[in-house]
Formats: C-alpha cells, structure tokens, sequence
C-alpha cells in the first residue's frame, strides 16, 4: 500500500505480532521544500536514515511501515505539538524542551550538525498543513497497525528502526563502542522479556549491543509502548557507518552482506512469541 506519506508492506495474513517502523527513512524530497531550503539536497539527507528500508528485507508476514517524506521535512518520531517557536510563526513550543531548544522539533529547523534549514519562519497554516500532509497520515497507519496486530494476536510487539551518526558515540576506553542501541524507556515501554531477546538475537549475530544509552526512545517508542496492553514497543538504532559512507550517503561494497546479517535479526524478532521470550529470560 502506498500514500504520499509512507509505503507498507505487509501480508493479507500477519504471520507475526509484530510491527516494523522506519520513521526517518524517507527521501522523496518536495520541490518547494527545497526551494525554500538555504542548504543543498545532500545536506539535507545528512539526518535522513539513508538505506534504512533496504536494510530490513523480508520480515516474514510482519507489516513494514516506511516513511517516504524526509526528516528534516518532518520528523515522525516527536509529538504533533513539538512546535518550534524559532521556525514557526506563532508556536507556543517551550524552548525547556530540549529537541526544541535544539531545533529538533517535528518540523526541525537544523538538521545534523546545527546546519539551519531555511532562513526565517514559515506561517503557523503551512506548518499545520506539512502535518496534515505527512505526519498524521504516518501515525494514523501505525496506530491501525498496531490495533490490527493486537485484535489478531492479542499482542503487538512494535520495532522502530533508526540509523545514528558514528559520532553519535564517542569511544570510551575500555569500553567497546555499541553497533547497536536499543530504547525501552527504561523498562517502560515493553517488557524487560523482550528487551532481553532482541538483545540476545543482535549479539548473536555479532553486534555490539548498548542499552538505552545514548538513545532510551523517542516519542514512536513512549506515546506506542503500553506493555500492560500489550503493545511492547522498541526502538533500534544501527551505527549508519556499518553500511555506508556518512559523508558521501553512499552504500559500502559490503553492503549486502550486512544487509543480509540486519535483516536475519530482524527474521528472528518477528519470530518472538511469549513463549521466546520466557526462554531468553531464564
């Protein structure tokens, strides 16, 4: 199925409960967009998660969600009101808030590196409009997925999958850097069951494996995670330098073998049941 905002593969029968989020994926940049923006196409794409909804390959039944709008367009993984006052007319956003105070608010006014995206403000009307565009459609989606997988399994286990800048994590001595980071919110957003097996299923295949640091979840992983109901909520987040060239967004020669080694994770975590994850804690 495929809107203006997002694209979703998925199979007329769910095999699993569980539902696979690329929020940061997308990269069908509008031409007024770029009109309006003072930086260049490819530093835009320096906060997009480049190669993301390729990595993921086939999740065996699990729908797959993927963005086709870019983050610095807007940014799926923050609240609707996260309204930045310095690139909206007329926001009431509190700039306590740090993504605002940093200018990743859902309509960023930075992208990596502090680069501005455009030079002054956008009417309050045009920004409500990129949300009606692309934001709510997106979310509107990913709640009837959600509510589908827990209608049919009586569970829903929700991936986010994310890409971070390598030097989003600085080399620690003694302490090996993390290929991955996983986000629970600190045990609040799904069970420390399956925590525990996502984190055994990475580390099988070789990957270092962090935990809630620097990254513990964004608003798709705290407004969806609601284990008591169910709906067990994740997000994942890959050091993008695994796979491909930060400055040049371009793929690596040994793309496809990492892809092949993502992705048979990702098999394995559509594949978890309670029954699993009662296993991985013992």
């Amino acid at each position: 199925m495929n809107h203006d905002a997002y694209s979703l593969i998925s199979d007329p029968v769910p095999q699993s409960c569980a539902v696979f989020s690329s929020p940061h994926c997308g990269a069908d940049y509008p031409d007024g967009f770029l009109r309006q923006s003072c930086l260049s196409p490819q530093q835009l794409r320096s906060s997009e998660d480049a190669f993301m909804s390729e990595l993921v390959g086939d999740t065996l039944g699990a729908p797959l969600l993927r963005a086709r709008l870019p983050r610095a367009y807007v940014d799926l993984n923050r609240a609707a009101d996260e309204l930045d006052p310095a690139v909206i007319s007329g926001a009431r956003g509190l700039l306590t808030n740090p993504r605002i105070a940093a200018g990743l608010g859902v309509i960023p006014r930075v992208v990596a590196n502090g680069r501005a995206i455009q030079i002054g403000k956008m009417p309050m009307q045009a920004a409500l409009d990129r949300l009606e565009h692309a934001y709510h459609p997106y979310h509107s989606a990913l709640e009837g997925l959600i509510e589908a997988q827990q209608r049919r399994f009586g569970m829903c286990h929700l991936f986010d999958l994310h890409s971070m800048p390598r030097s989003a994590l600085p080399k620690a001595r003694g302490v090996k850097r993390p290929d991955v980071v996983l986000g629970d919110r600190y045990g609040t957003a799904c069970d420390r069951w399956i925590s525990q097996a996502v984190a055994a299923a990475f580390r099988e295949a070789g990957f270092e494996v962090a935990h809630n640091a620097p990254f513990a979840g964004g608003h798709i992983t705290r407004h969806y995670g609601d284990p008591r109901n169910g709906v067990h909520a994740i997000q994942i987040e890959v050091d993008r330098s695994l796979y491909m060239n930060e400055k040049t967004i371009t793929k690596r020669a040994d793309f496809a073998a990492f892809q092949k080694r993502f992705a048979g994770v990702l098999t394995t975590l559509a594949a978890l049941s309670p029954g699993a994850l009662r296993y991985a804690a013992e």
